[in-house]
């Protein structure tokens, strides 16, 4: 028996084992996209409008694929979107560029650490306040963005898949109507406010601090040539089934569970797991909010590799997750994270204010600049070669571009009014 136990463990590791040596890296990306904003802006399409926006997370999971594929592409054939930036505009541009960046990082992080504080909060029952959770959060997040690249896309991957079953576990006790779930892929708008829930569903999936990792991080894999392309191409397409698939259940969830009972608004992205423990019980808020916990602090550790990557780059240093000086930076960027009580404290922004804003001032500023360049890397021949971006590619890649220019152009005045007058 225990021979039986031993030959299946080895079977299961070298089964693993296999799968990281090709697969993986799309997870990391999917895991920094998949935070508290996600869960909120999703639980609010379900709660807002039912089952349908459900087409809009398809088309978002598609547009993050896309993106990554550029990426990806930029860094087996190419150089680290960073590298091309300095090698375009200069050693002080990139420099300028990259220090603007990273503090549109630092305020995503800030948010995420203040939702992982409250969500530990409110599993705890109150005995402590978020606050001190969420510097303890910022220096988890430390503990764990330092160790090996592998040890972390292993930690992610198991992450992302057990954020997918534990969501699928609470809304197939729901039994939406089947018919109508369908009807939710078939693309329409409700409304005109409908528009905001939709480029919300798009932004947040096609995350700009991914395009400038994967274009580092496919060196891990040991991706360098034509070869590993479709390989590449198989991982970003799980790593997206998994996200999108995780994302439609919270939509679905919220659609059939929060909207039947009345809710119209969500206050915070914790809202749902408190309204589910009224309507199916202690299990589904427990469950709901451990997740929601996981998927901010997940994120927290890719979005803040980013910096360090963005930094040394500029500066014209080689640097990978293993370097000193890259450790250093993340660590001192991620523990200043943990101060978002301070974002509060002086500035008088509540959780859900940094939850909406911060990413909404990443999709004004560093969506635009970073769509921008990824396009113009891989259309350049000098750095791409033979294996630039085809016509067809070219058209399909300058939606992203668009996309991002025109996010970033609506979302300004609301964000800027929200800002100077103290939060929403």
């Amino acid at each position: 028996m225990s021979g039986t136990t031993s030959s299946y463990r080895e079977r299961l590791r070298d089964t693993a084992s296999g799968f990281f040596q090709q697969y993986g890296l799309a997870f990391v990306m999917v895991a920094s996209y998949f935070g508290s904003g996600s869960i909120f802006i999703a639980s609010s399409a379900g709660v807002r409008f039912g089952y349908a926006l459900l087409w809009a997370v398809v088309g978002a999971a598609l547009l993050g694929f896309m993106a990554q594929d550029m990426s990806a592409r930029l860094g087996i054939f190419g150089e680290p979107l960073m590298v091309f930036i300095r090698r375009k505009v200069g050693g002080r541009l990139a420099t300028a560029l990259a220090l603007v960046l990273s503090s549109g990082c630092l305020l995503w992080a800030f948010e995420l650490t203040a939702a992982v504080g409250k969500g530990l909060s409110l599993l705890l029952g109150g005995a402590i306040g978020w606050m001190p959770l969420a510097f303890l959060a910022g220096l988890a997040a430390v503990g764990v963005g330092v160790l090996n690249y592998e040890g972390i896309e292993q930690l992610m991957t198991a992450m992302m898949i057990g954020l997918l079953v534990v969501y699928l576990a609470v809304t197939g006790t729901t039994a939406p109507p089947l018919s109508t779930v369908v009807g939710g892929f078939v693309p329409s708008v409700p409304n005109v406010g409908a528009l905001t829930l939709v480029a919300s569903i798009l932004g947040t999936t096609a995350l700009w601090p991914n395009f400038f990792l994967e274009s580092n991080l496919v060196d891990e894999k040991g991706w360098t040539g034509i070869s590993d392309i479709t390989p590449m191409r198989r991982d970003l397409s799980i790593g997206y089934a998994v996200g999108g698939v995780t994302t439609i259940a919270i939509l679905v969830l919220a659609a059939a569970v929060l909207r039947p009972a009345g809710y119209t608004e969500l206050e915070t992205f914790l809202t749902p797991g408190l309204a589910l423990g009224e309507v199916l019980g202690e299990w589904a808020r427990t469950v709901f909010l451990v997740g929601a916990v996981a998927a901010a602090f997940n994120s927290i550790i890719p979005i803040m590799w980013t910096p360090s990557y963005l930094i040394q780059h500029a500066r014209g240093k080689e640097t990978d997750s293993s370097n000193r000086s890259f450790k250093l930076i993340y660590g001192v960027l991620v523990t200043i994270s943990g101060l978002s009580p301070l974002i509060t404290m002086f500035f008088g922004l509540g959780i859900i204010d940094m939850i909406l804003l911060f990413p909404a001032y990443n999709a004004i500023v560093g969506l635009p600049i970073t769509a921008v360049f990824l396009f113009w890397a891989v259309n350049d021949s000098d750095i791409m070669g033979e294996h630039r971006n085809s016509r067809l590619l070219s058209v399909v890649n300058a939606a992203l571009v668009l996309l991002a220019i025109v996010s970033a152009a609506t979302s300004l005045p609301g964000v800027v009014d929200a800002l100077v007058s103290g939060g929403l």
